[in-house]
């Protein structure tokens, strides 16, 4: 599978902008099917640093109502990863972080 295929989107939250400033932790949506082995290999790849460790986990569906009906909608379920990178690399994916 494609490096860029593996790693689909950052995911930008207050706490993943304090883990990326302050431990070098930075948190990715990653293809369901891809391994932490892959994983490792294919953001050493795409954003050119050393990965120290990964952790992967499977977030779980969410079901919400529209306002004002009856009708809900459930939302998928999706993989993220969080990425410990070496000491003294940094990303710029958060703009100045």
């Amino acid at each position: 599978m494609n490096p860029y295929e593996m790693i689909l989107r950052p995911v930008d939250t207050e706490k993943t902008r304090f883990l990326a400033s302050e431990q070098g932790k930075y948190t990715f949506e990653v293809h369901p099917g891809a391994n932490k082995i892959e994983l490792k290999r294919a953001f050493e790849e795409v954003f050119d640093v050393d990965v120290v460790n990964v952790h992967v986990m499977i977030m779980p569906a969410k079901s919400t109502r529209l306002r004002g009906r009856r009708r809900s909608i459930r939302r998928s379920p999706w993989k993220k990863a969080i990425f410990t990178v070496a000491e003294g690399q940094r990303l710029d994916i958060f703009g100045g972080v």
